[in-house]
Parts: C-alpha cells; structure tokens; sequence
C-alpha cells in the first residue's frame, strides 16, 4: 500500500515537469522562431532572404557566402577558409590578385587598386582588419568594365 501511494506521487510530481517541457518546446522551437522569421520579413526581407544577389535577372549568389570563382578575371575567395564558405578577402588578398586579373583582363593595375580600395569594408573600431566582399568586387568588374566582361555583362 505506501509503495503504491509513493509512486503515484512520483507520477504527480512528472506531469508539471512534462507539461513545462512540452509548452517550452512549443514557445521557443515553433512560437519564437515564427514570430522572428516573420518579423524579418516584413522589415528586412533582403537579408532575411540571404541577400541574395542577382545580375542581368540572374541569381547569381549570396553576399553571405562565398562564390567559386575559378576564372583567372575574377577575384577568388580565400583558399585557407577553414569552412570555405567566407564571402570576404584580406585587402592584402585582394591586392595579391590584381597582377593576375590585370594579365588577363587588361584593365590597369591602379584602376583594379582602385575598386578594390573603394570596395572596401571596414571593422569596428580597432577591432579586425579592412576586408573585401568577393562577391561585390566581382560584380563592380563587371559593371566598370563591361567589354572585358562582355560573356557576363549581359
């Protein structure tokens, strides 16, 4: 009889534990990510979306995650990326390029300087070093230059 009573107050003392657990499963793992995913859709759909980039009507890729660009015209992404997956480059990366881009392009080394130099990102602060959307380089190539990038430029 007392081992009887023992454990239905056993059972008793689960149901509060269980019923917490089941409605924190449904507030943060479906309520929470609901209402933020919707909220950032109505007022920032752009990078809620992955900022997602599109040239001549093309999906072309994310501003978020690194491109394979393999063309010799091209600014490539970080070969050392643990992940690989980095949209952005070092400057010195960047300037590393321009020789190769300007054998193969014919554009000027300083006019390549120059994009990379008026594309740059900055960090915050002291914090980081300036850094390089490959992404966004490539597509100024593309818009600046338009003869030597005529298989792209549309």
């Amino acid at each position: 009889m007392e081992k009887t009573m023992t454990e239905n107050k056993e059972k008793t003392n689960f149901k509060p534990i269980i019923g917490l657990t089941v409605i924190s499963l449904l507030i943060c793992g479906l309520f929470f990510p609901l209402l933020v995913t919707g909220i950032a859709q109505v007022f920032f759909p752009y990078q809620a979306n992955g900022e997602i980039v599109q040239l001549n009507g093309k999906t072309i890729g994310s501003n978020l995650i690194a491109q394979n660009f393999t063309l010799p015209i091209f600014f490539h992404p970080r070969n050392d990326s643990a992940s690989g997956v980095d949209p952005d480059i070092t400057l010195q990366d960047a300037y590393s390029q321009i020789p190769r881009i300007s054998n193969a392009t014919g554009i000027s080394s300083a006019a390549l300087t120059n994009i990379v130099n008026q594309n740059q990102e900055g960090t915050l602060w002291i914090f980081g070093s300036p850094y390089v959307n490959v992404l966004r380089v490539n597509l100024e190539l593309i818009k600046e230059y338009p003869s030597a990038y005529s298989e792209f430029s549309g």
